[in-house]
Formats: structure tokens, C-alpha cells, sequence
């Protein structure tokens, strides 16, 4: 790879670590919790765990690809070079369009969020401001990138700690003027499934979309200053941040309060807030949730950039989007990222009411078809390494190849329960009409060309990536 095409290595060990762990935080958490106990109750704790299983078993093989060859092109480059080319420039435009529509998105939800301080800013021009000022952020340098996200996900992480530290001692019965609480909202409103266990399997679907972000600290690996040890580090700590983060604060509020209080299904964080007697809960977690949301609109940028910059090297984008910046940074990526934003920003402006749920709709089974691939491209790539050289295998996934057949049943199980759900078979639908552009685009323009393999396409020795990195 010639130097004008280099992406600089300027994520630290610290900005890998907090990317990790937070990065599994997302808004989702937030803004989506409620209504999955609304239609679950109580057992909306086994959809999070249910959706955290799969979400854990995807994440553990695309470690294990990513530690043998951290590239910013991530599962992109594995599919391309596991099942197909066609395989790869699917994806690669799939997953760029889920974060574009997601930058779109985000900005429509923080500029939403800041308007309950101040109301006198119309909806539109938020967007547009946050944006250009994310925009900003990522184009200066991956550092900034960094930087930016280290703080976010700090926010994120030490709220969540928090929340879970005073709903324990509330339910426990540790903290003063508060007598334990025990299980009754749990099994005294109804069971622990007052819906059924089929509520609990449509949860898993709803669920599913709020894990969307855990891969980006295996794209960042390619500008990662030590790639091998931040995608381990992040492979090994993805279970235990989900049960903590997800599972945990679902438990702590269903525990607390009644799963059908219509608080709950407004805003579950801030209903737990104030049950504790809170000063200014709403005023406080609306903080934390608007840090999460422009959290994920950083990342959002970051990670389309780094997709379609990796596309374009193989000839299956525009090559201006190689551009890089006197800091490495692919400008031209990032400014046609924010491409849908500017979109949203004049769909907020005629119809404000109607924007944020066709975004929502339009990308949302892509999740599914990200982790399908994934998980196909481990099984193939898997039993190719341990045939040639199964010493590179630094990260392996558990139980090979039982689970990752599992994770394939069950992601196709999910994109079939789609059509079946009735607030969901649009969405399905849609997403399947642009799975179909996107692969129509490919046969017009890639069928008949001969695409070379890459250096960062190979399977590397421990020697080789060490020389690499150096």
C-alpha cells in the first residue's frame, strides 16, 4: 500500500480500552430499554440476555479474524476474502449505509434531546450544527476521534456504574429510608412472563439493534498503535460488559418498579431516578443519554469513513475517498458521510414528525445481516487457517465450529421473524430491497473485474504482523 493511502496509527492504548468497554453503551440502551419491557415485562431481562448471547458469539469471531489481521476494512476484507468479493462489497455498503442513516439519525435524536433545555432552536438547524461539528471533530485527526470518544464513553460508563450502584442498594434494602424491595415486580405483576415467552423471543428482535457498535473497536484496530492487544483485550471483556451494562441496569429496573408503570415505557432510567428521590433525575440523564447519542454519532462518522476508505482501496468506491489529510485522515470518507445528514437536516425542516422513524426503518435488519456474514466468514476463514498456518490463531472461538453454526441459525431465525412481526415486516422488507440495489450494483460494476489481493487481505504469521506494525 503506497503512503498517500496510509491511515495514521494515532488511537492509544487508553482510547482502545475506553472504545471497548463503552462502545457497547449505546443509545439504544437509553431510548429503547422501555419498550422492550413494556412487551416483554420482567422477562425483557432474557431478551437482553438472549440478544447478548449472540451479540457475544459474533464479537468472540470477529476477534478472532481481527487479532490474525486487524485492518480497517475489519469484516468487509474477512468477507471479501472468505466467501466472496461479492460478499465483501455487500457488506461494506451495507454497514456504510446503516452509519450514515445512523449519523442522520443520532443527530435527529441529540438535537431533539437539547431542545428540551432549549426549545427556541428549531429541530432542523440542531442537526445541522451537531453534524458539522462531529464532522469537524473527525476530519482534524483520529486522535481528536479518540480523544472525543475516550470522554463520551467515560460519561457513559461512570453513569451506568452509578445507576447500577443505587438501584442495588435500593433493592437490597443498604440504603437509608428505603426498605428492601425484593422480587415482587418481578414475579407479583403478572409472573416473570406475563406475555408469554413468544414476547420475550420478539424483545431478542427489538434488542438485537441496540448492540450495533460493539465491532467499531475492531475497525479502529487498523489505526490502533498496538491492534492485536486492543482487539483481544476487547474480545475477552465483551461478556461481562454486557451483562453489567445491559443486563444489569434492565434487571435493576424492572426489579424496582412495576413493568407496566407508563413511566417506564417513557423514560425507564429516569423513572428509576426519580423513585429514588433523584434532584433533577430527568435534568441529569438526559445529560447522559445526549452523551451517548453524540457518542454514537462520533463513531457513527468514524466507522463509514474507515469502511468505504477500505472499499475504495479495493476498487469498490470512488477512489477520492482515498484523500487523506496532512493527518491521515480520509476527509473526503467523512464529508460523504454526513452525505443522508444534510438529507435529514431538510426532511426535519418540512416534516419533522415523520424523519426519525423512517431512519429508524430503513436500516434496521442490516444488524442481522453484519452479524450473518460475520459469523459465515469465521466458519470458512477458521477451517482455511487451520489448515495453513493454525499458529496465528491468537483469539479462538468457543466450541468450533458448534457455536458459530448456532449464531448463524439464529441470526436467519431472526431476519425470518421479522416478516412475521407486524411492526417490523416494513422495516424487513426495506432493508431487504436495499440488500438487493446494493447487490445489483455490484454485478454492473465489479462482476467482470480481477480484484488483487491486498496486504492487508492476507493471513499474517506472528512474525509478519509484528513487522507490520512496526
Amino acid at each position: 500500500m503506497s503512503n498517500e493511502v496510509q491511515l495514521q496509527r494515532g488511537l492509544k492504548k487508553r482510547h482502545m480500552t475506553m472504545i471497548a468497554i463503552a462502545g457497547v453503551i449505546g443509545a439504544g440502551l437509553f431510548m429503547g430499554s422501555g419498550s422492550v419491557i413494556n412487551l416483554a415485562g420482567p422477562g425483557a431481562i432474557l431478551s437482553y440476555i438472549f440478544a447478548g448471547f449472540i451479540v457475544i458469539l459474533v464479537m468472540r469471531m470477529l476477534g478472532e479474524m481481527a487479532a490474525v489481521n486487524p485492518t480497517s476494512g475489519s469484516f468487509a476484507h474477512y468477507a471479501h476474502e472468505a466467501i466472496g468479493p461479492w460478499a465483501g462489497f455487500m457488506i461494506g455498503w451495507l454497514y456504510w449505509f446503516f452509519w450514515v442513516i445512523a449519523i442522520a439519525l443520532e443527530a435527529t435524536a441529540a438535537a431533539a434531546i437539547i431542545q428540551y433545555w432549549y426549545d427556541g432552536m428549531p429541530l432542523w438547524l440542531l442537526s445541522l450544527l451537531l453534524t458539522v461539528a462531529m464532522t469537524l471533530t473527525n476530519v482534524w485527526s483520529v486522535k481528536a476521534f479518540g480523544e472525543f470518544e475516550y470522554w463520551f464513553s467515560l460519561i457513559k460508563v461512570v453513569s451506568i456504574i452509578a445507576f447500577l450502584a443505587l438501584g442495588s442498594f435500593i433493592i437490597f434494602g443498604l440504603a437509608p429510608n428505603f426498605t428492601a424491595v425484593g422480587v415482587v415486580n418481578l414475579v407479583g405483576e403478572g409472573g416473570f412472563l406475563p406475555n408469554g415467552f413468544g414476547a420475550v423471543l420478539m424483545g431478542v428482535v427489538i434488542v438485537i439493534f441496540s448492540f450495533m457498535g460493539t465491532e467499531i473497536v475492531a475497525i479502529a484496530a487498523g489505526e490502533s498503535d498496538e491492534p492485536l492487544a486492543a482487539v483481544t483485550k476487547a474480545t475477552n471483556s465483551i461478556t461481562w460488559r454486557i451483562l453489567i451494562f445491559y443486563v444489569g441496569s434492565i434487571t435493576v429496573v424492572v426489579t424496582l418498579l412495576p413493568w407496566h408503570s407508563s413511566d417506564i415505557l417513557t423514560s425507564p432510567y429516569v423513572a428509576v431516578l426519580d423513585y429514588i428521590g433523584i434532584p433533577a433525575a430527568a435534568q441529569i440523564m438526559n445529560f447522559v443519554v445526549l452523551t451517548a447519542v453524540l457518542s454514537c454519532l462520533n463513531s457513527a462518522l468514524y466507522a463509514t469513513s474507515r469502511m468505504v476508505f477500505s472499499l475504495a482501496e479495493k476498487g469498490e468506491a470512488p477512489k477520492t475517498f482515498l484523500k487523506l489529510n496532512r493527518n491521515g485522515v480520509p476527509v473526503n470518507a467523512i464529508l460523504g458521510a454526513t452525505f443522508f445528514s444534510y438529507i435529514a437536516v431538510i426532511m426535519n425542516y418540512i416534516s419533522p414528525d415523520k424523519v426519525f422513524m423512517f431512519l429508524l426503518s430503513s436500516c434496521s435488519a442490516i444488524t442481522l445481516i453484519l452479524y450473518l456474514i460475520i459469523a459465515v466468514s469465521q466458519l470458512r476463514m477458521r477451517k482455511k487457517i487451520e489448515k495453513e498456518n493454525p499458529e496465528v490463531l491468537k483469539v479462538k472461538m468457543w466450541l468450533f465450529p458448534y457455536l458459530t453454526y448456532f449464531t448463524i441459525i439464529a441470526t436467519v431465525a431472526l431476519l425470518v421473524a421479522m416478516f412475521f412481526i407486524d411492526t417490523m415486516r416494513s422495516q424487513i422488507l426495506f432493508t431487504t430491497i436495499i440488500t438487493a440495489i446494493v447487490l445489483l450494483m455490484y454485478f454492473i460494476t465489479q462482476r467482470n473485474k480481477q480484484t488483487p489481493v491486498k496486504e492487508t487481505e492476507r493471513v499474517f504469521t506472528p512474525e509478519q504482523i509484528n513487522l507490520k506494525n512496526n
